[in-house]
């Protein structure tokens, strides 16, 4: 699961698990509003885990958010987060020689600190997530963020704002 900023891309928080419960994703929702504070908006799509109680009680306690979820069949809603977990797959996870899932969470953590802070977007001007994300208005602080399983390419869909 990741937890990303829709106008910069920059990734939030994330965390992976062979689980698919809603207590783990409010942990991860926990660590990025420690870190960056509350969004104004969290939109996540209708899976489970953000329809369950926990989940909504963990978003109904910050006071300060309106809560989203996509429509059905909306792929286009989880734009930024599916192409973020598809650039892991690619570029980091697939390459690995490993069913360890530590090693698997520790390839990403690097990937992830490499994707926010050194790699380039074409879409932000040739700037990394950083840069924009720490240019930007305080107001423009939109939260998306997805669950997936990484390992061959299958899904364990969560996928949060």
């Amino acid at each position: 699961m990741a937890i990303l900023d829709v106008f910069s891309r920059k990734v939030l928080a994330w965390n992976i698990s062979t689980t698919m419960e809603a207590c783990f994703c409010v942990d991860v929702l926990n660590e990025a509003i420690s870190k960056y504070g509350c969004p104004e908006i969290f939109n996540t799509d209708q899976g489970s885990r953000f329809t369950s109680k926990d989940w909504i009680n963990a978003i109904k306690v910050l006071n300060c958010t309106i809560i989203s979820m996509d429509g059905k069949g909306r792929w286009v809603d989880n734009v930024y987060i599916e192409r973020f977990w598809k650039t892991v797959k690619y570029e980091e996870v697939n390459l690995m020689d490993t069913d360890c899932v530590r090693e698997v969470k520790k390839c990403i953590c690097n990937f992830v600190i490499f994707y926010n802070s050194k790699r380039l977007h074409q879409n932000l001007g040739y700037k990394t997530t950083h840069q924009v994300y720490y240019g930007q208005r305080k107001n423009d602080n939109f939260i998306y963020a997805d669950f997936k399983r990484i390992k061959n390419g299958s899904q364990l869909s969560l996928l949060l704002l």
